[in-house]
């Protein structure tokens, strides 16, 4: 068997590496077959390390190329199955979201050991984690405390989640010959050892050692480890040398010991074989698997702890002592019991080195090669029998509650933070108009009175913000100043859009008024128009104005010109290779071929038409040709021979290729489009670049996008409207397809 890990690795001084290694060596030797093992290790701060040979490939933390290069060797190496160590802190981006296109690349059984799980996530770390559960074939834990979370916080299946304990090294040392070498005889000694921070609680050990010096002259305590690297960079040595105060203060100097070192497992049991008890003095609950404590009773120590949740869990049926958080005086007396019954001591001692027998690294590793060889001889599972193109259990209920959250009286409030307004940047003409097209769509189709009832509220603000000329403002103030004279092409354009659409689709006679009187008074300035999207736009919305009053020649030759300046940018920027309207792939690109598919529809033009699906085509070849949807980034825009940017993609762009797909398939009842257009709507919910979903299924908004190292987490009215129109432009297309194939049926 080959057996590739991504992981930190030793030398990198790193908890999880020390894992690692001994995890791998373990699972090496496989009943007198020995496996072949390749390391993926994680490096940090353009560190070097000098690795052994086992390491095949370094992953630079923060370099994502890193990690898509990493799952592409590890698909090549022909290994069997991928096991993560997964710690947040030890991948890059937010909240090491990194690592998530590396396991969705994977074509290998994938194995996740996670060392950390959360109680009270924030948005992101849930987010990642639940992802990390839904890739991996099988979940590794250490402790049942993790099997609960998994279950009740991230929603895994029971089925999914393996229990599998710390591993220990079975290294033996002599108690007396261990304390003689460390010139400790006739002394009793307490150890804590580990990455040394203010969570550590050490201070609490160091203040309840007076009292037990008084009876026990004999104590001598040992901290034994580095300060933890991210507090060296955040705090430098400030809580060593508040240890360091604290020590000389209460004059212990004789009796404490803080070594800044970070030792290798061999000198470490030599320690643990030497210490009478081990104490983890841990200041909170929050830790769901601890290899120190590990360590310490496979070694067959006497542990005493505060009770976080690992020890909670493990030393029961006296295999240790609790006291409280920053309870010296309760560990106090815990120490001086146990000091003074050295029966019980050793009782307690006896209880860990027979649980020490249990977890010795080469047990663990066959438990993890038994899991392994399991996946490996499973069948590939069949991809499930599609029943519809378009699933619509896996879309989010939906809600207008983020929308309500950013509409007042006014109009919608343009950002966010976060998932609350930000009042200080006001209103605009897109999100107006985007506003009140989706709540149309929403009123027509669901019904929706929380739709119907903010629909007045847009439609207010669109009509104030028409000039005189028929042209329209974009942006108000929080306090109601305009803060411009003349809005952009993109903003009047989606504004005739929506004006249409509602002529159409209005719920009375009232709102068709309106919109058709804001529609004809800003007609005059249709072709005057010189933005390709601003046109676009506008055409769209002259589409649907057509299908109310067919007979306007006027409007139909507007119609005709304008579609006439989108079939000439196509025909001078088109190349081989290269089928556009311009020399790059900018914003909102699916518009451009969506107009033209609506317009040789009204107009009945095939060259319009062809264009429109050859431009389709083209969009589509660059931003669907990996099973997702990826949209053109705006970091720097596709411009023709050049490389495209993957990263800062926004809402907006997968809803043009929603809406693009949909009429798409309108005009030609090709299923294929259905496929496309869902492949394009799950891109909110994760099926993306970075495999995180935009869609916030607590606040019920939409991300702003997302950059190489993360999710942006505001949810401002354009990317919360972009989903909500995208969700109901699938909703359409089902009931569209559901009846057409009824209809079929029917015929046959």
């Amino acid at each position: 068997m080959k057996i590739a890990f991504v992981a930190t690795y030793p030398p990198r001084q790193c908890g999880i590496g020390t894992f690692t290694r001994s995890l791998a060596h373990a699972m090496k030797n496989d009943g007198g077959i020995e496996n072949e093992i390749i390391i993926i290790a994680m490096t940090d701060n353009h560190e070097t390390y000098a690795f052994p040979p086992e390491v095949k490939l370094t992953i630079h933390q923060e370099q994502q190329t890193d990690y898509l290069a990493a799952a592409d060797f590890i698909n090549r190496s022909g290994a069997d199955v991928c096991i993560i160590e997964h710690e947040f802190g030890i991948y890059g981006g937010q909240s090491g979201v990194y690592i998530l296109p590396l396991l969705h690349r994977l074509h290998i059984p994938l194995i996740s050991t996670l060392h950390t799980i959360l109680e009270n996530p924030s948005y992101t770390e849930k987010a990642i984690l639940q992802q990390i559960c839904k890739m991996a074939d099988k979940l590794v834990v250490m402790s049942h405390k993790a099997i609960q979370f998994l279950e009740d916080i991230y929603d895994v299946p029971l089925e999914k989640i393996v229990r599998i304990e710390h591993g220990v090294p079975d290294i033996k040392f002599d108690k007396e010959t261990s304390r003689a070498d460390f010139k400790l005889t006739n002394k009793k000694l307490l150890l804590t050892f580990g990455f040394v921070g203010r969570n550590k609680g050490i201070e609490t050990v160091i203040k309840a050692l007076p009292e037990i010096i008084k009876k026990h002259p004999e104590v001598y305590y040992i901290v034994l480890g580095k300060t933890h690297p991210n507090v060296l960079r955040s705090d430098g040595e400030e809580y060593r040398n508040y240890l360091q105060l604290l020590i000389k203060t209460l004059e212990l100097s004789n009796h404490v010991i803080l070594i800044n070192e970070f030792v290798e497992e061999q000198e470490l049991f030599k320690y643990l074989a030497a210490c009478d008890i081990y104490i983890t003095p841990y200041i909170n609950e929050a830790q769901i698997t601890s290899g120190t404590l590990t360590y310490a009773m496979g070694s067959g120590c006497a542990v005493v702890s505060t009770p976080y949740w690992h020890a909670a869990e493990l030393l029961t049926h006296n295999k240790g002592r609790l006291f409280n958080f920053k309870d010296e005086n309760g560990l106090a007396l815990v120490l001086t019991e146990l000091l003074e019954n050295p029966e019980m001591l050793k009782a307690i001692q006896k209880e860990a080195v027979a649980y020490g027998q249990d977890i010795i690294w080469p047990k663990i590793g066959e438990r993890y090669l038994q899991l392994a060889k399991r996946l490996i001889s499973e069948p590939a599972k069949p991809e499930p029998k599609k029943e519809t193109d378009i699933d619509l259990l896996r879309l989010p209920t939906f809600s207008l509650a983020h929308i309500k959250r950013l509409t007042d009286d006014t109009g919608i409030i343009q950002h966010a933070k976060f998932g609350i307004p930000n009042l200080k940047e006001g209103y605009c003409l897109d999100d107006n108009s985007r506003a009140l097209l989706m709540v149309c769509m929403a009123y027509k189709q669901k019904k929706n009175t929380v739709a119907l009832n903010l629909m007045p509220v847009y439609m207010s603000y669109i009509h104030y913000m028409q000039n005189h000329d028929g042209t329209f403002r974009n942006f108000l103030s929080f306090n109601r100043n305009f803060l411009d004279e003349v809005g952009s092409e993109d903003s009047f354009g989606r504004t005739i859009w929506v004006l249409g659409y509602l002529m159409e689709n209005a719920p009375n006679d009232a709102y068709y008024q309106t919109a058709r009187l804001i529609f004809f008074n800003a007609a005059p300035n249709f072709e005057k128009l010189t933005s390709i999207r601003g046109i676009a736009n506008t055409i769209i919305g002259i589409c649907y104005c057509l299908k109310t009053k067919p007979s306007d020649d006027g409007m139909k030759l507007s119609l005709l010109r304008m579609t006439d300046v989108l079939v000439a940018h196509y025909e001078y920027n088109q190349s081989e290779n290269w089928n556009w309207f311009e020399s790059l792939l900018a914003y909102d690109n699916g518009i451009l071929p969506l107009a033209l598919l609506h317009a040789s529809q009204v107009l009945e033009n095939k060259k319009v038409k062809d264009i429109a699906f050859e431009s389709m085509s083209f969009l589509t070849s660059h931003t669907l040709k990996d099973g997702y949807l990826s949209v053109i980034g705006n970091r720097q825009w596709f411009v023709k021979d050049k490389e495209r940017s993957v990263y800062a993609q926004q809402p907006i762009d997968a809803m043009a290729m929603v809406l693009m797909y949909h009429q798409a398939f309108v005009l030609t009842g090709e299923r294929g489009f259905l496929e496309k257009l869902f492949t394009s709507f799950m891109w909110f919910l994760g099926e993306n670049d970075l495999r995180m979903s935009l869609y916030d299924f607590e606040t019920k908004g939409c991300c702003d996008g997302f950059e190489d190292y993360g999710v942006n987490r505001n949810q401002g009215a354009e990317s919360s409207l972009a989903y909500l129109i995208s969700h109901l432009t699938v909703l359409q297309a089902y009931e569209e397809s559901y009846h057409g194939h009824e209809m079929k049926n029917s015929s046959n």
